[in-house]
């Protein structure tokens, strides 16, 4: 019996030692090693930046009351803008270590408190739009890659070209003017309807109504990038030997396109998302500023306006986190639907 659970053991160490010394894990590790990396860089880099400004918070809260040189250098100390620059970022480091972000004084709640309130309504806008964006992109390009050199491959053409010149404001201005003022069918701002005690199905209605203008807003140039891509991308999938042998062996041509052609054109499609996600999480200021979605882009904008550096900080290091995550994951996407890439 000893020599038995002696050998199951000796087994079960080399079992461990074999998985963690697999690629997958190798790679895992290393990843995790890079991110720890870049988010440290990205915090250091951030936080000398804004002290780099004129002005702190101190500045502007003096600016909306009479404050006497001794008050200022009272609110200095308590917050600790009296210290060294250095002093400041290493004490902010620390407190990092166990997501401590700080107060927000015009909030008056604590920085975490606050990013959690704001967070949802990004993440949901950075999400819907993605996820529309590359549907609706990749069918047009489909479409048009299906009818090369055909009116329908030109009209797409020109759609998608129309699509990619227009700015995002210049659409949400016109999605305003027409779908709130001329036709007042959705709503011109806001998140949800305030007041309104909505649950269930008809609170996810309200949602989507008041969401429907700024996600169309930043979808439009998204979905001309993916069309584009994606009948590049399918035009030169198609004329490979593999799709000539399932052409040859007599198989549909929709069987051929969407089973064995679709699939490797998705590549360069995904990297495209994890791009769109990164230029949606920093960029999402404007549409929520015009729609007046209490999202994360607001809230840095308002957080520079009024110097509030620790809420400024908490908005950049959960928006580099989200990026590398979802780069993280884009990465597993891209080796499951490519099993020749390796992990590296």
């Amino acid at each position: 019996m000893t020599q038995t659970a002696a050998a199951v053991a000796a087994n079960g160490k080399k079992g461990a030692l074999a998985f963690l010394s697999s690629p997958a894990v190798r790679y895992v590790v290393r990843r995790l090693s890079q991110a720890v990396l870049v988010m440290l860089l990205v915090m250091i880099g951030s936080f000398i930046l804004i002290k780099l400004a004129p002005g702190d918070l101190v500045d502007v809260l003096a600016g909306t009351s009479d404050m006497s040189p001794q008050q200022m250098a009272s609110l200095r100390e308590r917050f600790g803008l009296d210290l060294p620059v250095w002093h400041q970022l290493f004490n902010y480091m620390v407190n990092l270590v166990t997501l401590d972000f700080g107060y927000s004084p015009l909030n008056a709640a604590p920085v975490l408190d606050v990013i959690l309130s704001r967070w949802p309504v990004t993440a949901i806008l950075v999400v819907v739009s993605v996820t529309i964006s590359m549907v609706v992109g990749t069918f047009f390009g489909v479409v048009a890659a299906r009818n090369a050199g055909k009116p329908v491959d030109l009209g797409i053409s020109i759609l998608m070209l129309l699509f990619y010149a227009t700015p995002s404001f210049i659409i949400a201005v016109a999605l305003m003017l027409v779908f709130s003022v001329k036709l007042n069918l959705l709503p011109i701002a806001g998140y949800a309807t305030v007041g309104s005690g909505y649950t269930g199905l008809r609170h996810f209605w309200d949602v989507a109504q008041h969401l429907a203008m700024p996600v169309t807003a930043l979808c439009t140039f998204y979905i001309a990038i993916y069309g584009r891509i994606g009948r590049a991308a399918l035009l030169e999938v198609l004329k490979l030997d593999y799709i000539r042998t399932a052409r040859g062996k007599g198989l549909p041509e929709r069987r051929v396109v969407y089973v064995h052609a679709l699939r490797n054109a998705m590549l360069p499609l995904v990297t495209m998302a994890g791009l769109q996600v990164s230029s949606l999480v920093g960029g999402a200021v404007l549409v929520e500023t015009v729609f007046g979605l209490p999202g994360m882009g607001r809230t840095a904008f308002d957080a520079v306006l009024q110097r509030d550096t620790n809420l400024l900080l908490g908005v950049v290091f959960v928006s580099s986190l989200s990026v590398v995550i979802v780069n993280f994951l884009i990465d597993l996407l891209y080796m499951a639907l490519d099993p020749r890439v390796e992990l590296k």
